[in-house]
C-alpha cells in the first residue's frame, strides 16, 4: 500500500512540473522575439532601407505592445484567468510571425512587432503568475526561473537560427520560423488546468480543490493551502480601490516597479538586442563572426541561467541579486575600460568579449529570473492582478526606453561612457538590494501578504517569525 501511494504521489508531482513547463513555453516564446530581431536587423535594415533612428523604432516597437499587453493581460486574467491569458497569447504570437515575415516596408514591420509585443506583454505577465499559483512553495522560485531558463533558450534558438539564415540573407525566415513554436504553445495551453488561487477568488473552491489534488502529494496538504487561500480571501477591497486605500499595498506595487526598473537598466537587452553591434564595436567586423558571436552570448546566457535555478531555491533570492549585481558591475566597467583606451590587438578583443560574457551570467543568475520571482511572490491575493499588472507594464516600459536609447546614447556619449553609465546602475542597484528587497526563499505566499500586510518593512516580508 504505502508502495502504491509513493507512485500515486511521484505521478501527480510529475504532473506538477509537466503543467508548469507548459505554462513556461510562452517564455520560449518571448525569448525567440527578443533574441531574432539582433540577427534579422543587419539584413532587413538593407533591404527596406531603414535608418538608425528607424531601427532604434523596429527594436523598440515590440516593447511598445508589450507595455499594453502587460495591462491587456491584467484585465484578462482577473475576468477570464491565467489560462486564457496565456491562450490569447499564443494566438498573438502566430499572427505577429506570419506578418513579420510578410512585412513589405518598415511601417508593416513595426505594426507586426506591436502585435508581437502584445503577445510578450500578456505572457511576460500571465506565467510568472500562474506558475506562481501552480507551484508548491518549496519549487516555486525554481519553477518560475524555469520560465527565465525558457527565455534564454528561446534567445539562443533565435540566434542559431539567424546564424543559419544570415548565409543566404533571409531576414524573412528569420522572423517567420517562430511560427512553428507559436502553434505547439497554443495547442499545449488547451492542456493545461486553471490557477487553484483564481479559481477561488471566483468562489469556485470545488474546482480549486481539484486542481490542487492533481498537482499536490497529499490531501493535507490541499486542505492546507485551500484554507491558507481562503484566509487571505478575507480582505474585502481588490486592485485599484486597494491600492488607493492601503498603503502597505502601495508598498508592494511601488517595489514591484523598481525590481522591473532595476532589471531593464541593469543593460542586458541593450546586449539581446544588439549584439552584433556590440561585437562590431569590439573589433569584430565580419557579419559572420558577429552572428557566431552573438550565439555564444545565447548560450551563456542559457547556462548561467542554470546558476539561478540551483541558487533561487537554496541560497535565496538576495544574496543571489547581489552577487549578480556585483558581477554586471564589473562587466561593463571593464568593457568600458578596454574601449575607451581602443582595442588594437587580439588579446583586448578576446577579453573584451570576455567580460561581456561576465556580464551576461551575472544577469543570468540574478535579475534576469529572480525579478520575476520577487515580483509574483510580494503581491498580495486580493491586488495580485493589479500589482503584477502595474510591474509588468513598467517593465516593457523602461525596456522601451533602454531599446530606443541605445544607439543614441553611444553616437552622444560614445562607447566607453555608455557602458559606464550602466555600470554605475548596477553598483547602486546593490545597495537598493541590502536596504529594501525581501527575502522570500521557503517562504508562502500567504505568509508574505501577512507580514506586509502588518506593515513590516519591505526587506523584512520574507521572515517567518518576528
Amino acid at each position: 500500500m504505502d508502495v502504491s501511494i509513493d507512485k500515486y504521489n511521484r505521478s501527480y508531482t510529475r504532473f506538477t512540473f509537466l503543467v508548469c513547463f507548459m505554462a513556461a513555453l510562452s517564455g520560449l516564446l518571448f525569448g525567440l522575439d527578443i533574441g531574432v530581431i539582433a540577427g534579422a536587423l543587419p539584413f532587413l535594415s538593407v533591404d527596406l532601407d531603414i535608418t538608425n533612428y528607424q531601427q532604434e523604432w523596429v527594436v523598440s516597437s515590440m516593447m511598445f505592445g508589450a507595455s499594453f499587453g502587460a495591462f491587456f493581460a491584467g484585465w484578462i486574467s482577473t475576468k477570464l484567468g491565467r489560462r486564457f491569458s496565456l491562450f490569447v497569447g499564443s494566438i498573438l504570437f502566430v499572427v505577429g510571425s506570419l506578418w513579420s515575415a510578410c512585412s513589405i516596408n518598415v511601417e508593416s514591420l513595426i505594426i507586426a512587432r506591436i502585435i508581437l509585443g502584445l503577445a510578450v506583454g500578456i505572457a511576460s505577465y500571465a506565467a510568472p503568475l500562474y506558475l506562481s499559483e501552480i507551484a508548491p512553495e518549496n519549487i516555486r522560485g525554481s519553477m518560475i526561473s524555469m520560465y527565465q531558463l525558457m527565455i534564454t533558450v528561446g534567445i539562443l534558438s533565435a540566434y542559431l537560427s539567424d546564424t543559419a539564415f544570415s548565409y543566404s540573407g533571409s531576414w524573412r525566415w528569420m522572423l517567420g520560423i517562430i511560427t512553428i513554436p507559436a502553434v505547439l504553445l497554443f495547442i499545449g495551453v488547451l492542456f493545461l488546468p486553471r490557477s487553484p488561487r483564481w479559481l477561488a477568488t471566483r468562489g469556485r473552491y470545488k474546482e480549486a480543490e481539484k486542481v490542487l489534488n492533481m498537482l499536490r502529494d497529499s490531501k493535507k496538504q490541499v486542505k492546507k493551502e485551500l484554507n491558507e487561500i481562503q484566509d487571505s480571501l478575507k480582505i474585502e477591497k481588490s486592485g485599484w480601490i486597494l491600492f488607493k486605500k492601503n498603503n502597505n499595498f502601495r508598498r508592494a506595487v511601488f517595489l514591484g516597479i523598481l525590481l522591473q526598473i532595476m532589471q531593464q537598466f541593469t543593460g542586458m537587452n541593450v546586449i539581446m538586442y544588439y549584439a552584433p553591434k556590440i561585437f562590431s564595436i569590439a573589433g569584430f567586423s565580419s557579419t559572420i563572426n558577429q552572428m557566431w558571436g552573438t550565439v555564444i552570448v545565447g548560450l551563456v546566457n542559457v547556462l548561467a541561467t542554470f546558476i539561478a535555478i540551483s541558487l533561487v531555491d537554496r541560497w535565496g533570492r538576495k544574496p543571489t541579486l547581489k552577487l549578480g549585481f556585483f558581477v554586471m558591475s564589473v562587466g561593463m566597467f571593464v568593457l568600458g575600460f578596454f574601449l575607451n583606451f581602443g582595442i588594437v590587438n587580439n588579446f583586448q578583443k578576446y577579453f573584451s568579449i570576455i567580460m561581456l560574457l561576465f556580464f551576461i551570467v551575472g544577469f543570468a543568475m540574478s535579475a534576469g529570473p529572480l525579478v520575476w520571482v520577487l515580483c509574483s511572490e510580494i503581491q498580495p491575493l486580493k491586488g495580485r492582478d493589479f500589482g503584477i499588472t502595474i510591474s509588468t507594464a513598467t517593465n516593457w516600459i523602461a525596456n522601451m526606453i533602454v531599446g530606443v536609447t541605445f544607439l543614441t546614447m553611444l553616437e552622444k556619449f560614445g562607447n566607453a561612457n555608455t557602458f559606464w553609465i550602466y555600470s554605475f546602475l548596477n553598483f547602486i542597484f546593490i545597495i537598493i538590494t541590502m536596504l529594501l528587497i525581501p527575502e522570500t526563499k521557503n517562504v508562502s505566499l500567504e505568509r508574505i501578504e501577512r507580514n506586509l500586510m502588518l506593515g513590516k518593512p519591505l526587506r523584512d516580508i520574507g521572515k517567518c517569525n518576528f
